[in-house]
């Protein structure tokens, strides 16, 4: 049996009330559709069968970042999208990231607009979605891709508004060796994708319509870690990365006067 071209891999954890929302936006997209989790469930095989997912368990839980490295590795396509449990995909998500993909057949990292919602609903657009997309104009000026380092760099620069649960990566090209750092508990797409636009040749292509919905909910990792801490901490050594320390920890000290616009 051929490759797939596309396939969408989802890292569950534990009982997601969400799971089976996200799993049916998936269902008709003719892309196959895997489940991949260290924390399996009563009932989690037969949500899966239901969905036509095919489930993978593997072992120990190690973490957020083990987990998506584990997903990332059970998906047997030359394109892999990590969704994320809690979220929504539209239906034409894969339709048009494989058209995209099309257009643009240098690219190693492909990512579409999104929105965010909660239990009240779908969000107007807030500032904080409001700055990503100028940052996203301002590094491709207009362009659908980008592909020299230091471009891919600037995307990157003032911190991450490439939308994470609507990135595909061309899983076939990732540079040896790049996996997502269990160090990182919030920014591990962030660290990933600076590390992928510094030591890959792909370019990194943006389809600008909202495909998918973001869930914020007070379970989530991001919520957590913004409560705890450790989203400044992350936030201040990636943007030590791209800048000198003193710029580094001004840029984060503004960045974090977004976390508020996390909470559900």
């Amino acid at each position: 049996m051929s490759r797939p071209q596309h396939a969408f891999v989802v890292p569950a954890y534990r009982d997601s009330p969400h799971l089976r929302e996200c799993l049916a936006s998936l269902q008709g997209q003719r892309s196959p559709v895997i489940v991949s989790t260290s924390t399996p469930y009563e009932g989690l095989a037969a949500l899966c069968d239901e969905m036509e997912a095919r489930l993978v368990c593997h072992s120990p839980n190690r973490g957020i970042a083990h987990d998506w490295n584990m997903a990332l590795g059970s998906a047997d396509a030359e394109w892999v999208t990590i969704a994320h449990q809690d979220d929504v995909y539209l239906p034409d998500f894969a339709c048009r990231t494989l058209r995209l993909i099309e257009r643009n057949p240098a690219s190693i990292l492909v990512f579409t607009g999104y929105s965010e919602m909660d239990q009240g609903g779908i969000r107007a657009l807030g500032v904080p979605l409001r700055i990503k997309q100028i940052l996203i104009e301002l590094a491709m000026l207009g362009r659908e891709s980008i592909e020299t380092r230091f471009a891919r760099t600037n995307l990157l620069r003032f911190g991450c508004p490439i939308p994470c649960p609507s990135v595909t990566l061309r899983k076939t090209s990732l540079p040896q060796g790049l996996a997502f750092d269990q160090k990182f508990r919030v920014n591990l797409d962030w660290d990933f994708w600076l590390r992928l636009a510094r030591e890959s040749k792909g370019a990194f292509a943006c389809d600008r319509k909202v495909l998918m919905h973001h869930r914020i909910h007070p379970g989530s990792e991001t919520t957590s870690g913004i409560a705890d801490g450790v989203r400044m901490r992350e936030d201040r050594e990636l943007f030590g990365r791209v800048w000198p320390a003193p710029i580094a920890s001004l840029i984060a000290k503004a960045y974090a006067l977004s976390y508020r616009y996390n909470q559900a």
